[in-house]
């Protein structure tokens, strides 16, 4: 090669050379500039929402865009900078009771108004009671069937109950009792405005939904005429990333300032970097395994004994969840009122297991096992199953869909077993025992084992018809000895809810009744 060659050659190699350097450092300036601006709020989580009708939904991932999207007459209180499951009036000024609480009535405030400018009022409160009650999907199992309700003057209403129901004041601060402006009905009048609900909000929370782009984002902007104090953010994105790892990847460097359900390990990680805030608070989350008592095999109780005796639960809470849990004892988890710390609890006994596997006539070949990665710790609780009550002879066959096919799945009773998370809507013991085992409540409203048993919904009727709470503790503890003794479900865990989030992200208060659920109407950036 000549001289002049070789000059040529090493002042390109240098040109090169500089090239890289100024596109790294570019790189690098933009990965800064990558921080989320501080009037804005990106929410990363693992799955789209199912619907966004509060009078269908009753998936807390859906909350997420929900919950601040519509007001209802009360809400949970805030004490101290922490959430409380007492309530206190949101769109409700105050409220009475009749003495033999029967007959309820709530004064509106004045001024407040859906996203579209229209007024707040006791025809939109009755409408959208009515209109939840007509469609009678999940959320309508937290109200009595029997209730009316009636418009006194423009700015109150009243309810009216044929038979007590204990819980009824905090079952108005769930998502389900979220105010629709009936101006939808109008605009939609072939379905009252269903499917258009399904994907668009129609509330008077401090934010509205302006786009969902299916498997990508859901944006979210101020309501213009909320009537509470203005919210700091003028856009709150919700991201959709089904990994966790890109999750925890992009919230360590600033493109997520929240990362939902993220795995013990991952939330581990970035507690060592402290680079983000990991918060934890005590939780009424639990997870368990649904057996189909609908349809054989799993109709035969000495099966579904025989797969709570073959579940590995101590090492799924040691190894799995890094020891951030607890076994579960039965339904009521431990901090709710009505737990039973004398119930029995299932533990690993192939012995036991083999013994009760023995009892039984129909042994099916292989079980289907039914999963999503809606929680990042389901596979592996899955694989967990599969693996112990395979020492016990029980063939277990996995099967991962998408979150919605899943559910359609249960609904339909289409499934052997099957795996969910559950945290209450009211702090009532009603959230676990009533919905999860009375006989009318069967599919996605609650009763996911389509379990059945006379005694069990007298029990669970009389606990409701009652106000003292010892009687109705007693009333629960009886019913929940018969289906433990009867393994409607394998209980699992209960665990503290952990969440990720950039440090500068304050005003979060975090309710046992809302997980995945974010305040942002009150949140801010300093």
């Amino acid at each position: 090669m000549s001289n002049t060659a070789i000059k040529t050659f090493r002042k390109n190699t240098k040109t090169q050379v500089a090239g890289a350097i100024f596109l790294a450092l570019s790189g690098l300036s933009f990965a800064t500039q990558a921080a989320v601006p501080k009037d804005m709020l990106v929410i990363g989580k693992a799955a789209d929402p199912q619907t966004l009708d509060p009078a269908v939904t009753i998936d807390n991932n859906d909350w997420t865009v929900t919950y601040p999207a519509y007001q209802r007459l009360v809400q949970y209180k805030t004490e101290g900078g922490k959430g409380s499951t007492q309530v206190e009036g949101d769109l409700a000024a105050s409220w009475t009771a009749s003495p033999d609480q029967l007959v309820w009535t709530f004064k509106l405030k004045p001024g407040a108004k859906f996203d579209d400018g229209t007024e707040v009022n006791a025809d939109a409160v009755k409408w959208s009671f009515d209109r939840l009650m007509k469609i009678g999907q999940g959320p309508s199992e937290a109200f009595p069937k029997d209730m009316t309700v009636s418009v006194v003057d423009p700015l109150t209403v009243t309810f009216t109950l044929k038979t007590p129901f204990a819980p009824f004041l905090y079952t108005l601060a769930n998502d389900g009792a979220g105010i629709v402006n009936p101006a939808i009905a109008k605009a939609n009048p072939a379905d009252e405005g269903k499917a258009w609900l399904a994907g668009h909000t129609a509330g008077s929370g401090p934010y509205k939904l302006d786009r969902w782009q299916k498997g990508q984002q859901l944006v979210l902007v101020p309501n213009p005429y909320y009537s509470g104090a203005k919210p700091a953010f003028k856009r709150v994105t919700v991201k959709i990333i089904g990994e966790s790892a890109t999750r925890r990847l992009q919230l360590s460097r600033g493109d997520l300032d929240i990362a939902d359900s993220l795995p013990v390990d991952q939330l581990a990680a970035l507690k060592k970097e402290d680079k983000v805030a990991v918060e934890e608070f005590p939780s009424l989350r639990v997870t368990y395994l649904y057996l189909n008592n609908g349809k054989a095999p799993l109709s035969q109780v000495d099966l579904r004994r025989a797969i709570s005796s073959a579940v590995d639960y101590q090492g799924m809470v040691k190894g799995i969840l890094g020891g951030n849990a607890k076994q579960m004892r039965g339904p009521i988890p431990d901090g709710m009122w009505g737990f039973d710390p004398t119930a029995k609890q299932y533990s690993l006994d192939l012995t036991q297991a083999k013994a009760d596997l023995g009892k039984v006539k129909d042994k099916s070949q292989t079980l289907d096992f039914l999963y999503s990665d809606n929680d990042p710790n389901w596979e592996a609780i899955a694989l967990s199953v599969q693996a112990s009550l395979g020492q016990a002879g029980i063939n277990v066959k996995l099967e991962k869909l998408a979150n919605a096919t899943m559910r359609d799945r249960i609904g339909q009773g289409d499934y052997d077993i099957s795996i969910g998370n559950w945290s209450p809507d009211f702090a009532d013991p009603y959230m676990f025992m009533n919905y999860w085992f009375e006989s009318d409540k069967k599919g996605l409203p609650g009763n996911r084992s389509f379990y059945s048993n006379p005694q069990v919904d007298a029990l669970l009727k009389k606990a409701v018809s009652v106000t003292d709470q010892k009687q109705r503790t007693e009333y629960y503890q009886q019913a929940q000895k018969i289906v433990i003794d009867e393994a409607a479900y394998v209980y699992l865990f209960q665990k503290n809810y952990q969440v990720a989030m950039n440090k500068d992200v304050k005003g979060f208060v975090f309710n046992p009744m809302l997980e995945q659920v974010f305040n942002v109407g009150q949140m801010h950036k300093q």
